[in-house]
């Protein structure tokens, strides 16, 4: 099977895999190359698989969709991060939340800014009429 994990900016995974792990909205499955294909909503959690070449490898995803067809195996998420050890992965995907929620509160501080401008105008113009 062929495996490939797509984030809105990049391809995280694209590589041969013999097994493949995923936390499925109603449970979890486990896909093996003549797996029946199949589509179903992925829960945000941790996918595992097996590449070709061996070992273990993990994927932290948010929510997201998974698509076996054939020999492929399409998984659409907005958030992955990849990694070998499951402490480490779960650093770095805390590291990444991180810097989600800071860009997040830097655009609520800039929402905020323009509304305080636009309620701060709207209010001089409709005094500047009377």
């Amino acid at each position: 099977m062929r495996l490939k994990v797509l984030l809105p900016t990049e391809v995280l995974v694209d590589e041969p895999v013999r097994k493949i792990g995923a936390e499925a909205a109603d449970g979890e499955l486990t896909l093996l190359p003549r797996h029946v294909d199949l589509a179903t909503a992925l829960a945000p959690g941790v996918l595992s698989f097996e590449p070709a070449a061996g070992g273990e490898q993990f994927v932290a995803v948010g929510e997201g969709v998974l698509v076996k067809c054939g020999e492929e195996v399409l998984v659409s998420t907005r958030q992955g991060v990849r990694g070998s050890e499951l402490g480490k992965l779960r650093e770095r995907v805390e590291d990444e939340f991180a810097k989600i929620d800071e860009r997040a509160e830097s655009a609520r501080n800039s929402l905020n800014k323009i509304e305080a401008t636009f309620v701060h105008r709207f209010i001089e113009l409709t005094h500047g009429d009377q």
